[in-house]
């Protein structure tokens, strides 16, 4: 396993509510990642089909359309968009935390898939509980979806946006022990001036902290808005006033909590690229292990329940989502 490699964090604009054309993008990007010699690139949470904006700007009855547009443009795991994803990791070499708006079947998921370089599935996940009014579209997961694995490039986990405001979240996740952690975030566009916790400050804040609490990586990809996003998804003046242009603020933190890289401009799309070197994690963990050296088990400790569970259970039946082998012929199971 390499102990020093180049990461990227990806700072850019979907195509707003079109997965062929976000999937055609997502593929560009890797391939420019690949060029830069980058070993892992991160993309933001729910990158295809980009974030569902309209949530947060008016009644349920006038988000209809574009609920059924989402749907319409959410990848399943077997469908075409995610198999072109991981055909393209297999490609470059390059392996890819692909965060997406999950169907399967009438359901929705915020979920995190992480691609090994020869196009198979390393990890993949559901956001433990969707965000305030993200409930109305996106359902939940469970315990295990808590998780770390081991990768050629380290053990790495990842989370989706405001699970990093749950300290039991991230204290399941440093104790497994994570050297690489995908920090999947949304653009920071929303209610300017008038929700700070919505904001790049305080919630970059958090991603910051999960470095120096975890002792780890910490990889921090985002959306971007241009004005075409906000003409998409604000028809009215009420509603342009609560969405801002520009909003990314993709990051990368060190094990000791210290930015790495130069920032893009919050309106730029491109890859915020970093070197890593894994052995600089042990020099932080030597002064603080918090489920480790530095835990204290008999004063608190936490209960992290990693069994899977399902509606309806039978025996025999495969839990978890099929991923088709990518030398198979493409199947589409349900409308993608």
């Amino acid at each position: 396993m390499p102990t020093t490699y180049r990461v990227a964090a990806v700072q850019a604009e979907p195509v707003w509510l079109d997965a062929d054309a976000t999937v055609e993008k997502t593929i560009a990007l890797i391939e420019e990642a690949a060029a830069r010699d980058v070993a892992l690139v991160a993309f933001p949470e729910t990158w295809i089909p980009g974030y569902p904006l309209f949530l947060w700007l008016g009644p349920v009855a006038g988000q209809m359309p574009f609920i059924a547009r989402y749907h319409a443009n959410s990848p399943t795991v077997d469908g075409r968009h995610i198999t072109a994803v991981r055909q393209a990791a297999r490609r470059t070499g390059v392996t890819v935390a692909l965060g997406y708006s999950e169907k399967d079947h009438g359901s929705l998921y915020m979920a995190q898939t992480l691609i090994a370089p020869d196009g198979g599935v390393l990890l993949h996940r559901r956001k433990l509980k969707a965000t305030h009014v993200e409930r109305s579209l996106f359902g939940e997961s469970d315990g295990s979806h808590l998780k770390v694995v081991d990768t050629p490039l380290g053990r790495v986990g990842a989370l989706n946006c405001w699970e990093h405001v749950q300290p039991l979240n991230r204290y399941a996740m440093y104790a497994q022990h994570e050297q690489v952690h995908i920090a999947a975030w949304p653009a920071f566009g929303l209610y300017k001036g008038i929700a700070y916790a919505l904001g790049a400050e305080v919630n970059m804040a958090v991603t910051q902290t999960y470095a120096l609490e975890g002792g780890c990586y910490v990889i921090a990809p985002t959306q971007v808005i241009s004005e075409r996003g906000v003409e998409i998804f604000a028809t009215t003046d009420e509603q342009r006033a609560l969405l801002s242009t520009g909003a990314g603020s993709s990051r990368v933190y060190g094990p000791d909590g210290r930015p790495l890289g130069e920032p893009l401009a919050e309106d730029a799309e491109g890859l915020l690229i970093v070197d890593i070197d894994l052995s600089l994690i042990d020099l932080a963990k030597n002064a603080a292990d918090p489920a480790g050296h530095y835990a204290r088990a008999d004063a608190t400790r936490l209960l992290h329940d990693d069994r899977p569970t399902a509606a309806v259970v039978r025996p025999g039946q495969v839990v978890g989502p099929y991923f088709p082998d990518l030398d198979e012929p493409v199947v589409e199971a349900q409308t993608d």
